[in-house]
């Protein structure tokens, strides 16, 4: 039989966990009449409530589920990226744990690649959340979508089942990868199932505004250069303007007609012009940062406990 494996990243989720393994057992049950074993890998990621002893509860009730357990918290794509070290089925997926995106989608997505399919996302049509998630999510990918991808999904997505075959690529990818992001870019052409994101009904949220903005600026800082092409676009902008000035200025001098300096605008454009260079070398440390976050060889996540 051909097996699924699927990697939860869990992060104080202490109450949505019973109502999960409920779920998965029962979709566990449905992949059986579908031909298809079932390997649950979870990654608590520093959780400092009851999750982890709820996991280990679960691996007594159902012995052949993994469980790694990180020493702190190290951040969603760390947790994912350590999971991906212990799959061994044919197909593989990633599964947050507040059940937004609904596990009952997962036999549809799994009879889609027994019939071909390579890659299956669940793409979102709507999302029941918190206004301002609602407003950064639409700026996100309307970036996305300008600077990376222009066909990614308008409303984005999470939940996507991924052949094995693509699983070396994701093993291999940086620190800083976003991960409903880099298979997409990989160029597989996705089969497309359309859902609604349900509203959170358990526990409160860790996704801050801060991991959402660090989510924002890999995203672009990892697949696009358009960072750097603007800042060089605004250079030349500027270069243009202060030699069309500078030309003004001679001229007004060669005929006399050169008034008293004057310190606001003095001060005006070395305030601005100095502003531009730092915006311009902080985009510019962004990927130097980048570089020697990947070549100075600390790990991405340290595993402090294993039951397998």
């Amino acid at each position: 039989m051909k097996k699924l494996s699927i990697v939860i990243p869990v992060y104080y989720n202490e109450g949505s966990l019973p109502d999960l393994f409920t779920k998965l057992l029962y979709v566990e049950e449905l992949l059986k009449q579908q031909e298809m074993l079932l390997e649950l890998i979870f990654v608590d990621d520093g959780s400092r409530d009851n999750s982890i002893g709820l996991l280990r509860q679960l691996v007594i009730t159902r012995p052949h589920t993994k469980v790694i357990k990180l020493s702190r918290n190290f951040g969603a794509i760390s947790a994912v990226k350590t999971g991906l070290n212990y799959i061994t089925g044919d197909c593989f997926l990633f599964l947050a744990a507040d059940l937004q995106d609904p596990p009952e989608l997962i036999p549809e997505m799994v009879g889609r690649w027994q019939r071909g399919a390579k890659y299956v996302i669940c793409e979102r049509t709507d999302r029941v959340d918190p206004l301002g998630s609602k407003i950064f999510s639409a700026v996100y990918y309307k970036l996305l979508r300008k600077f990376v991808l222009a066909s990614y999904p308008k409303n984005g997505f999470d939940l996507a089942l991924m052949d094995k075959r693509l699983l070396p690529y994701l093993r291999d990818s940086g620190k800083h990868i976003n991960f409903p992001l880099f298979p997409y870019w990989l160029g597989f052409t996705p089969e497309k199932i359309p859902y609604v994101r349900q509203a959170r009904q358990h526990g409160k949220s860790r996704w801050t505004f801060g991991k959402k903005w660090k989510l924002l600026i890999d995203s672009i800082f990892s697949f696009s250069f358009a960072p750097v092409r603007l800042i060089s676009a605004i250079g030349l902008v500027v270069s243009l303007g202060s030699f069309g000035y500078g030309t003004v200025v001679i001229l007004s001098a060669l005929f006399g007609k050169v008034d008293v300096p004057g310190f606001a605008t003095l001060a005006t454009l070395i305030s601005f012009l100095l502003g531009l260079i730092i915006v311009m070398l902080g985009v510019i440390s962004e990927y130097i940062w980048r570089i020697f976050d990947e070549v100075n060889r600390h790990p991405y996540a340290v595993i402090e406990e294993e039951i397998l």
